[in-house]
């Protein structure tokens, strides 16, 4: 399980970032999400660390897992619109 952290850095310039969990079995390409809470315009520069990803690993394997539930973002690669 993967969970994704938003670093304080950019909350206190108002740029949020959501994220859902990564749910064991899943892979592909993570989609961030970023908001601008402030009506003034912001800049996201390349490898300055935004975000930050936390591994947790259990005692035990899943019954049952992303790949297994055949979830909707399996495998996705490059920007993938919501699928609602």
């Amino acid at each position: 399980m993967v969970i994704c952290l938003g670093k304080s850095t950019y909350a206190r310039c108002g740029i949020i970032v959501n994220v859902t969990p990564l749910e064991p079995g899943w892979e592909g390409h993570v989609t961030l999400e970023f908001s601008n809470t402030t009506p003034l315009p912001a800049k996201i520069y390349a490898n300055e660390g935004v975000a930050q990803f936390v591994f947790l690993k259990g005692n035990e394997k899943p019954q049952v897992t992303y790949a297994k539930r055949k979830g909707k973002y399996m495998k996705q690669r490059g920007v993938t619109l919501p699928k609602v």
